[in-house]
Parts: structure tokens; sequence; C-alpha cells
């Protein structure tokens, strides 16, 4: 999938997730991080494609993208895993843990959740491309949905865009059924 799906995917399942959670106060800061988090969440297991939009975005980041997708085994290997969403997950929760001290005020349980999410939907997503996800590395066998690969989604192509437009009809519907749970969230649980 392409970027800007993976980034709707993400915020359309953090916006569910938010939705579903009981009341969870947070400040506006966090709020705002979380997003920010949940959208790198979104893109972060491209990270092994030196071609993907994070590196693009960085002065040389052609350069270190090579460098990070031979480390990591080339596109869609570990990063596209339960165990590399299990090494991002400790990744990160030890950098925002790091970077805590200087920001005191955001809640980076809320930031970390939020960055996991983007992550999941990013796997869920490319597990209906043709390519598959290779869910149980290191077993060498790549999943996808629907089971023929035939019936999958090819990046880029018509098939991906129909998803886009399915999510945010999708997206449409659900905030339209919440309306008064989106409003509640923003008027009473971002203090």
């Amino acid at each position: 999938m392409k970027a800007r799906t993976h980034d709707l995917a993400a915020l359309s399942a953090l916006t569910v997730v938010t939705i579903a959670q009981p009341s969870l106060s947070m400040s506006l800061g966090t709020a705002l991080v979380a997003f920010l988090a949940n959208q790198l969440g979104g893109i972060a297991p491209d990270i092994d494609q030196p071609t993907a939009p994070f590196w693009r975005n960085l002065p040389i980041g052609g350069f270190f993208g090579r460098i990070i997708g031979r480390v990591l085994g080339g596109h869609r290997f570990i990063t596209h895993s339960l165990l590399g969403l299990v090494l991002f997950g400790v990744g990160s929760k030890a950098l925002l843990t790091l970077f805590h001290p200087i920001m005191p005020t955001i809640n980076i349980d809320i930031v970390w959740w939020a960055f996991m999410i983007g992550m999941v939907s990013h796997l869920v997503m490319d597990t209906f491309t043709k390519e598959g996800v290779p869910w149980l590395l290191p077993l060498p066998v790549k999943f996808g949905i629907p089971p023929l690969k035939a019936w999958r989604i090819t990046t880029g192509k018509f098939g991906e865009l129909v998803i886009f437009g399915i999510i945010i009809a999708f997206d449409i519907w659900f905030c339209t059924i919440n309306y008064p749970a989106i409003l509640d969230f923003f008027h009473t649980q971002i203090v």
C-alpha cells in the first residue's frame, strides 16, 4: 500500500480505538503527539524500504534507507512481522521513556499506544496486498487476505484506490454515528 493509504488507515484505527475506550483524559499536547506517533507508526514498517516517504523526506535519507534496508533484511521482512512489532514496541517505549523528562506533561503510554495502533494498521493493510506479510517470521511464509494471491490488491493500482474510498466511507459513517462521543472527547477528555 502507498503511504497515504497507510496514513488514513492508521488514523481510522486510532479514531475507532479512541471512541471505543472508556473516558481517558489527556492534555492537548498528548493528543497532538499521539496523533503524530500514530502517523509515524502507520509508515514505520516501511523503514526497511529505501524509497519510502520517511527516507525521501530526509536530506540524505536514501543513503541511510539503503543501509537500514539491508540490516533489516529488505522490504517486508522483519519490520512486517509480529517479531518486528515487538521490537518496534520495545524500542519506541524505550525512546519515549528516554525523552519523557523533556516532555513531562505528555502521557507516554497514550503516545506509545497510538504508535502501536498505527503499526498494526500498517501490517493489516499490507496483508491485503499481493506480496502479503510474513506475520510469523522467522517462518518463511507470507500471509495474505484473501488466500488467493490473484484476488489481492496490487500496491498503487485501482484496487488500492477502492480500499482508500472504502476507508473514507467507513470514517464518514463511523464519525457520523459516533458524533456525540467525538464531541464529548474533544470537549471533556482533552484538558
